[in-house]
């Protein structure tokens, strides 16, 4: 309990006592067992309270955490360089590459969000775990899957330009060198993942191109031709379901 708030109902309590008639003396003092009550209560609702902060306050930064420290960012960027590959920049349009990426990310960190919630969420919501301790739990899974995704090179990086001491091991690393290092690994990652779908997009365009310069056609466009044949040939090799199976085996 806050000793402001306890001392501030005990002044009023007193001051009420004092400087009121004598009828209203036993009122305030069949009041008196109310606002032990009330006191004894406040805890739990100041708890309660914090809790609420606590949650509003994880939604408002959400889609922050959601590309700094989940497999979100290197996802949705394959699939952005993907849809530039085919040649078609609005096709499939963001909100359906986002809801994929969503859903990828989803599948990729559920060990990783159901160890946060049996060790740090249930038991901070329950009450049987305090605000640091919960935050110690919660930070623990996150931080292993990015230092398994992470490049000791990036690393390394980061902390050099922190100018940061040198750690001793992983423990010592800081979440503030960690996090932009995991975050330059995923980008490192998506390129070269997007770079080999580039390939076959690419091969293709040169084809088209060099036929119809053979042909004599130069006014086409290659891209009138090359378009229809790259959808074709991404559909018949079943793209979209290669592409996601390989972007979720990509996770170490």
């Amino acid at each position: 309990m806050n000793p402001l708030i306890r001392g501030s109902t005990a002044l009023a309590v007193a001051v009420l006592l004092a400087l009121g008639p004598a009828s209203d003396a036993g009122a305030a003092a069949q009041a008196a067992p109310v606002v032990e009550r009330t006191l004894a209560a406040a805890p739990n609702d100041t708890a309660q309270a914090l809790r609420v902060v606590l949650g509003l306050s994880v939604l408002a930064v959400l889609p922050a955490l959601l590309v700094c420290v989940t497999s979100f960012l290197r996802i949705i960027i394959v699939l952005s360089m993907l849809r530039q590959a085919i040649g078609m920049p609005e096709t499939p349009p963001n909100p359906v590459l986002i809801g994929l990426a969503l859903f990828f990310t989803l599948f990729t960190m559920a060990p990783v969000l159901q160890s946060l919630d049996e060790q740090a969420f249930q038991p901070f919501m329950n009450g049987t775990l305090g605000m640091e301790a919960a935050y110690a739990k919660g930070t623990a899974p996150l931080r292993e899957f990015m230092v398994r995704q992470t490049r000791e090179q990036d690393l390394a990086l980061m902390i050099e330009l922190s100018s940061a001491r040198v750690p001793q091991g992983i423990e010592d690393v800081g979440n503030v060198q960690l996090i932009p290092a995991f975050m330059l690994s995923e980008l490192r990652a998506a390129f070269q993942i997007g770079f080999l779908i580039f390939l076959p997009f690419l091969l293709i365009d040169l084809v088209v191109s060099s036929v119809l310069m053979t042909l004599g056609m130069m006014m086409l466009p290659p891209t009138t031709i090359a378009l229809p044949l790259k959808v074709l040939m991404f559909v018949l090799v079943d793209g979209w379901a290669l592409i996601l199976k390989a972007l979720v085996g990509s996770f170490h």
